[in-house]
């Protein structure tokens, strides 16, 4: 969550969704899944690290613009995929892979992304 102003100047606790709902929390048993996607263009490939609980609802969100704002604009295609049972140790894995260019451009060639 983030918090922002209110309309009488408190913070406010606001969802990071565009439609102001809170984030679905993960059930007992759902994974965090944290997700690579890969899209080829006219400046190259490129790669986009996420997480979510709902990976299918997530790469619609990206390839229809309305997921974040770096992907907007390009097809994307789901390159490589990880299961964790703590959204602790999926944001982890997640700021771990964002860090990683050399395994994303291997996940990036596995895919055919690049020539």
């Amino acid at each position: 969550m983030i918090a922002g102003p209110s309309s009488d100047g408190r913070t406010a606790n606001t969802s990071d969704r565009r439609d102001g709902a809170a984030p679905a929390a993960a059930t007992a048993g759902e994974p965090y899944v944290v997700y690579v996607l890969g899209s080829v263009g006219k400046g190259g490939y490129r790669t986009y690290v996420g997480w979510t609980t709902d990976v299918d609802r997530r790469l619609t969100q990206h390839n229809t613009g309305t997921g974040a704002r770096s992907t907007r604009g390009r097809v994307w295609t789901l390159i490589h995929v990880e299961l964790y049972a703590a959204r602790r140790d999926a944001m982890s894995r997640e700021w771990h892979l964002k860090r990683d260019r050399r395994f994303r451009k291997q996940l990036a060639q596995r895919a055919g992304l690049t020539s």
